[in-house]
């Protein structure tokens, strides 16, 4: 059985067995045991299991990406492929963050709530820069000792860390570099390994978290679940159907009609994979006869984009984290959510190309805004088709990175293929 047909059915029984337990012995010295004694202690460890592989998994995937790229060559087409990808992903994060703000599905909750908030053992809070002015707080990001930060939980400034050592480690072209970056490229797949045998596990994580927090709320914890499945749905089709089609339109010259129509095939099978890694191959193909762009620019906004530009799992991410907030009553000021609509974005240049790659992020963001890490056992039973939906998202969202890459290189209507469907004068 799939894994994610086996955490549908985890998600079910969990949830149908927490429900009966509160319902039938509420109170009971029974229900505390195998709430306390049982339950929570399952899905404490998948948990840690997941949130133990952050600190690797950050500082390899960052710094892979970045030093993939050769930062002296690449000139203005990197600049206006990453610019933009900065940009959209911010636009795709506050659009979320709007949206939970003002529809607030994880609002008017029961007290139970946040009695379980107060109650749950969790992991301890992530530090964050302090200062009360904007130059103590840039001071702040940079790490004094970035083992120590890691050690710390002072995630942000293994971040900024992890980005500045990947632009070293690209513009130092020698022999040992190169060894270094093998290095670190095992580290990322010794990871990833790790995060595919954490994940296995999920199902049985998964229906722990939800017994124990169904056997204490009952059915109140289903509608803010429908709620918030329909608030990322709704932030990625306003993504999608407004801003690529302004940034097609606006910033690539090509008609939105044109661009989705040759876009279906890979968005297809982004939504069926649930994989950006994976929906590579037919991308390329996609952009090269679909959308007919320069071979040369589509190869390296999509790979790059594949690992990079993932709108999609940024909106995502920032959806979630304010979401849980909303459900464990932890008030996140004006301060706060910017930091965490930061390191949504950030943490899109790392999330991995592949079916959950989003979760240990999110365990991130959660611990540094202080909202209860084991609230990721509410999304994870719709994480799969959420999932879907997001790869869907950054899939397009690399097509249009590449259309506006394209126009700006001039090299958008090759002679010699002629111009794409849909071109504007």
């Amino acid at each position: 059985m799939p894994t994610h047909r086996k955490m549908l059915v985890a998600v079910l029984g969990g949830a149908t067995l927490g429900i009966a337990a509160n319902a039938l012995g509420t109170g009971s010295p029974w229900l505390d045991v195998a709430v306390k004694d049982v339950a929570q202690p399952i899905g404490q460890l998948f948990i840690r299991l997941l949130f133990m592989l952050v600190v690797p998994l950050l500082f390899s995937a960052l710094v892979l990406s970045v030093s993939d790229l050769d930062l002296r060559q690449l000139g203005r087409l990197g600049a206006r492929m990453f610019g933009y990808t900065a940009a959209v992903s911010a636009i795709a994060v506050l659009i979320g963050v709007t949206l939970v703000n003002v529809l607030g599905p994880g609002r008017g909750l029961p007290d139970a709530v946040r009695e379980l908030a107060r109650t749950a053992v969790s992991v301890k809070p992530a530090t964050t820069p302090g200062g009360d002015t904007v130059a103590t707080f840039v001071v702040g990001l940079v790490p004094d000792n970035p083992v120590k930060a890691a050690a710390t939980g002072d995630l942000i400034g293994l971040i900024v860390f992890s980005l500045l050592f990947g632009i070293a480690l690209a513009l130092t072209d020698t022999e040992p570099s190169r060894r270094l970056r093998e290095t670190i490229q095992g580290l990322y797949d010794v990871t990833m390994k790790l995060i595919e045998g954490v994940l296995k596990l999920a199902p049985v994580g998964v229906g722990a978290l939800l017994f124990v927090m169904t056997a204490r709320l009952g059915v109140a914890v289903v509608r803010p679940v429908a709620a918030y499945v329909g608030v990322v749905v709704l932030g990625l089709a306003l993504h999608t159907l407004v801003i690529y089609s302004l940034s097609v339109r606006f910033l690539g010259g090509m008609s939105p009609r044109a661009f989705f129509a040759g876009s279906r095939l890979a968005m297809v099978t982004a939504f069926s994979t649930a994989s950006s890694a994976a929906t590579l191959p037919t991308a390329l193909r996609v952009a090269e006869e679909n959308l007919r762009l320069p071979r040369h620019v589509a190869r390296f906004v999509l790979t790059a984009g594949s690992a990079m530009n993932q709108n999609g799992s940024a909106l995502f991410e920032g959806v979630t984290v304010l979401f849980l907030a909303q459900v464990y009553g932890v008030e996140l000021s004006l301060g706060q959510q910017a930091i965490a609509v930061g390191i949504a974005v950030l943490a899109g240049i790392g999330t991995a190309g592949i079916p959950t790659g989003s979760l240990p992020f999110i365990a991130m963001i959660l611990g540094i805004v202080g909202v209860p890490i084991e609230g990721i056992g509410l999304i994870l039973g719709v994480d799969r088709f959420l999932d879907m939906c997001r790869t869907t998202v950054n899939v397009t969202g690399d097509l249009a990175a590449a259309v506006f890459v394209s126009r700006g290189e001039g090299a958008l209507a090759a002679a010699e293929a002629g111009p794409p469907p849909g071109q504007a004068a």
